[in-house]
């Protein structure tokens, strides 16, 4: 279950920094896009070092 709940919170962390990426090129606005980026690349490393964290205390 906690897998589950890690791997949705991956993938929502990344479509609002890509929801954010997008909206930013629209309005034009640079630092919309740049905190999109920032979001999206956070999500992904978190996402990733809680699931090795998670594979190394398995028995």
């Amino acid at each position: 279950m906690r897998l589950l709940v890690i791997i949705l919170f991956g993938i929502l962390g990344l479509a609002v920094g890509v929801a954010g990426m997008i909206l930013g090129e629209g309005d034009d606005s640079p630092g919309l896009q740049g905190i999109g980026v920032l979001l999206a690349l956070g999500s992904v490393t978190l996402t990733a070092r809680a699931l090795r964290r998670r594979s190394r205390q398995a028995p």
